[in-house]
């Protein structure tokens, strides 16, 4: 006489030692189980809605407070000998359970890589523009990826784009510290760094 969404439920079972194996394997299938009118058949340990302990009842007269309170008795842990249950609004836990997942979902923060491209011969204005929007992205807790690209001749003087994120490096490390030292690769010289 147990309601789940589980489609084959047996409806002869009477004793607990019968029931409990059936039972276990709905969990094991992965059902939530809230105990409707007409359960019967199985000693459980049950929880007030307050928190306090009720102790070991049978299933029918569980669910009879359960009823007299207008609340739901759902199991809590299966695996225990006996099973806990627990007196509760269920549909009421499910939207309390949703609303805070997306209240840690609004919290969190989704780190973005952006990218800052400079040259080696850079000017000083330039230079101060892209490294204050540099300091800008890490403040918002993002990953920065300085990217110093080189034309034509400019790869006879790597040691130039070094310079060039070295000064980066020094002119952010109170807000950042690098993830990633420069390296080259192709004709660009990279670098990445990382809010403190």
């Amino acid at each position: 006489m147990l309601r789940t969404v589980h489609k084959r439920v047996r409806r002869d079972y009477t004793l607990a030692a019968d029931l409990l194996p059936f039972l276990l394997q709905l969990v094991a299938a992965g059902f939530v189980r809230v105990f409707r009118p007409g359960f019967d058949g199985l000693i459980v340990r049950v929880i007030a809605d307050d928190g306090t302990q009720l102790g070991i009842l049978g299933a029918r007269e569980a669910l009879a407070l359960a009823q007299e309170k207008g609340l739901d008795l759902v199991e809590v842990s299966p695996t225990a000998r006996p099973p806990v249950c627990r007196i509760m609004d269920y549909g009421k836990f499910k939207y309390e359970q949703s609303k805070r997942e997306r209240k840690a979902r609004k919290k969190q923060h989704v780190m973005h890589l952006k990218e800052v491209k400079l040259r080696p011969k850079v000017a000083e204005h330039d230079y101060d523009f892209k490294v204050e929007h540099a300091r800008q992205f890490l403040e918002k807790r993002d990953k920065v990826k300085f990217t110093v690209t080189f034309r034509g001749r400019e790869m006879a003087h790597q040691e130039l784009g070094m310079d060039v994120l070295k000064r980066v490096q020094e002119d952010t490390a109170e807000i950042a510290k690098v993830e990633a030292y420069p390296r080259l690769e192709g004709r660009q010289m990279l670098m990445v760094l990382a809010p403190k």
